[in-house]
C-alpha cells in the first residue's frame, strides 16, 4: 500500500491516501470529463477554468472532505491538493488496475479471436455461377 502524501492546506494537516473501492464510482464519475488531460504533465489552471466543477468533486471525495471545503480554497491550495491525489492514485491505478485490466483485455481478445474463427468457418462462401463484374 503507497504512503499517503501529506499536505498541509488551509491550517489542516492532510495525508492523501488512495482511494477505497467504495470512493471509485463517484471519482470516477467525476474526471470522466477530463480524464483524457491527466497526462505527465497536466495544466492544473486550464482543467480547473475548463472542468473546474467536475475537478471540486473528484478532490472532494478523493480527500475525503465535504465538496464546499474544497471549493472554498485557494487556487494553489487546489493544485496542490490535484497533485498529491493524483500521485499517490496513479502509483494505486497501475499496481493493482492496470494488471487485472491487462488480464481482462487478453481474455476479451481470446474469446473475439475464437468467436471470430468459429464465424468464419460457421460462414460458407458461396460460388457464383456467373461473374458478377
Amino acid at each position: 500500500m503507497p504512503e499517503p502524501v501529506v499536505v498541509e492546506i488551509a491550517g489542516e494537516t492532510l495525508a492523501i491516501a488512495p482511494l477505497k473501492v467504495g470512493e471509485l464510482p463517484t471519482f470516477i464519475r467525476a474526471i470522466r470529463p477530463f480524464a483524457q488531460h491527466l497526462t505527465g504533465d497536466v495544466d492544473w489552471l486550464v482543467l480547473f477554468g475548463e472542468r473546474g466543477e467536475d475537478l471540486v468533486s473528484a478532490l472532494a471525495v478523493a480527500i475525503r472532505k465535504p465538496r464546499e471545503w474544497v471549493a472554498a480554497r485557494e487556487l494553489d491550495e487546489a493544485i496542490r491538493l490535484s497533485e498529491a491525489v493524483f500521485e499517490v492514485n496513479a502509483d494505486f491505478f497501475i499496481q493493482r488496475l492496470a494488471p487485472v485490466l491487462a488480464r481482462v483485455a487478453t481474455r476479451v481478445e481470446t474469446v473475439v479471436a475464437t468467436a471470430g474463427a468459429r464465424f468464419s468457418s460457421a460462414s460458407s462462401s458461396t460460388a457464383t455461377a456467373t461473374p458478377t463484374s
